[in-house]
């Protein structure tokens, strides 16, 4: 079901016991993302902290467990979505021979068409309050670690426009608080936030930016979610709420934001200027990111809803809520990976204990030698697991989160000369472990079950020396009349 807003989606999590209600005062300065690492960890419910200093209560780990991600996603279970995902993609994937078998097309088009977001000239509830004089203070924005250089926003839905191209944009990067009206903007080089960024600092223009807090919460699921560049997230959004997104225009500049929202930040980057010094930060792969130069937000208007609720997360020593985000999409994208890429994949999985993606478990259906390593090839350069550092492919009868009898399969089926590959190429920003910034070394293993010809042996009964002459013998003429 669609939510309006969180107030609805935590109205639900009550119903469902999957919520503590926290009517004292808890301070979001170290001590709220105290109780949330202790709650995630622990496999607790969703927290939401009704008196935080500010006017706005504060949820968190309101995705930290199948059931509450299934709700998010508006499904019973994550992998009814996935289904949902693979019936879509074989009914466009595979060619329709025919008039009829064509015209059997149309509803499903017409369907997918009803998911694409709608302008709407109106005002939305996110703006029933407009704060022209805005000050980031009256947000209960976390310091989640003691060396934290400051308070971060961290479930922001940054929405940026490519200045030529018109592609739209919502991404996910954390924001330092500067000042009252001001913060840091971390986007990666990787991101489509930065390529936006870039094109606006070329033409030499100021940079519209907005920044969506809350809402449905497919909607932050969405802007987590790997889709190739230029694919808008409500699109996603909508197919997985089952109803288009409306938006509204914001008031200070012209980007479009979902209605439902339940808080809004709006303003700008100005590619002139310098940047801000930003971090550290106690990230996901359990060590402080450093501190690192990004692009200053300036905040314009703030505006919300009568009701809004302020959403945060916290990052930091595995499992975390971003490990139930991670297995949502594995589930969601594993068709895409399967009909668009790599037809042999049956599974994917990435561990939390690999700390986001850098281990990536691969399950194929191997009909011909080499098989594994060609999907580890092909994998290296699709999409963002180009930041994986390790993957690993074995064969369809092994259950990738069996962490017992993986290993054992990994180990009896690679031979460290022929079945282990070494590459370089990007890895994620925040990877502290790497030489060089955002670069570094890959490896891939194939641990399939391997065929006679991958086995580096040659069979004396099948191999004829004789058969090279058959071979070559007709070459020798074909060279010698050619030479010219």
């Amino acid at each position: 079901m669609p939510y309006k807003g969180l107030k609805q989606y935590i109205d639900q999590l009550r119903e469902m016991d999957e919520l503590l209600e926290i009517n004292e005062f808890v301070d979001p300065v170290l001590e709220i993302a105290d109780l949330a690492d202790r709650f995630v960890k622990s496999s607790g419910k969703a927290l939401l902290f009704t008196k935080t200093g500010t006017p706005f209560p504060l949820i968190i780990n309101m995705f930290a467990s199948d059931e509450r991600l299934s709700m998010a996603i508006g499904r019973t279970n994550i992998e009814e979505a996935g289904i949902e995902i693979e019936r879509l993609f074989r009914q466009f994937t595979i060619p329709a021979d025919g008039f009829v078998a064509k015209v059997k097309m149309l509803p499903g088009l017409a369907k997918l068409a009803s998911y694409i977001p709608v302008k709407i000239n109106r005002k939305g509830p996110c703006q029933q309050n407009i704060i022209t004089v805005p000050d980031l203070d009256i947000l209960p924005a976390l310091k989640c670690w003691p060396h934290d250089g400051g308070r971060f926003i961290t479930l922001p839905i940054v929405h940026t426009r490519h200045p030529d191209t018109g592609e739209v944009n919502a991404g996910m990067y954390r924001m330092q608080i500067m000042d009252k009206r001001t913060t840091g903007m971390h986007w990666h080089r990787h991101k489509t936030g930065a390529n936006h960024y870039e094109a606006w600092k070329k033409k030499g223009e100021i940079m519209p930016v907005s920044v969506v807090l809350g809402g449905d919460p497919v909607y932050t699921y969405a802007a987590t979610a790997p889709l190739p560049e230029g694919i808008d997230e409500y699109i996603l959004a909508g197919f997985l709420r089952k109803k288009k997104v409306k938006l509204v225009k914001c008031i200070s500049n012209d980007l479009f934001v979902p209605e439902d929202a339940d808080i809004i930040l709006e303003g700008y980057v100005d590619p002139s200027e310098d940047p801000v010094w930003e971090g550290p930060f106690g990230d996901h792969t359990g060590f402080y990111s450093l501190p690192d130069s990004y692009p200053a937000f300036h905040v314009t208007c703030i505006t919300h809803r009568q009701d809004a609720i302020y959403p945060a997360t916290i990052v930091g020593v595995p499992p975390m809520e971003d490990a139930w985000i991670g297995k949502a999409t594995e589930k969601l994208f594993l068709s895409p990976i399967k009909l668009t890429l790599q037809p042999e994949i049956t599974d994917l999985h990435i561990p939390a204990e690999g700390v986001a993606h850098n281990l990536v478990l691969v399950k194929i259906r191997k009909t011909y030698p080499g098989q594994g390593m060609k999907v580890v090839n092909s994998l290296f350069g699709a999409g963002q697991m180009m930041f994986s550092k390790f993957i690993v492919v074995v064969s369809n009868d092994v259950d990738l989160r069996d962490y017992t009898t993986i290993p054992n399969h990994i180990f009896s089926n690679t031979d460290i000369i022929n079945d282990i590959m070494i590459t370089k190429g990007p890895l994620d920003i925040l990877d502290h472990s790497s030489d060089n910034f955002s670069f570094g070394g890959k490896m891939g293993i194939d641990a399939t079950v391997k065929y006679r010809e991958e086995t580096g042996r040659r069979s004396e009964a099948n191999f004829r020396p004789e058969a090279l002459l058959t071979v070559f013998k007709p070459l020798k003429g074909c060279i010698g009349n050619n030479i010219r």
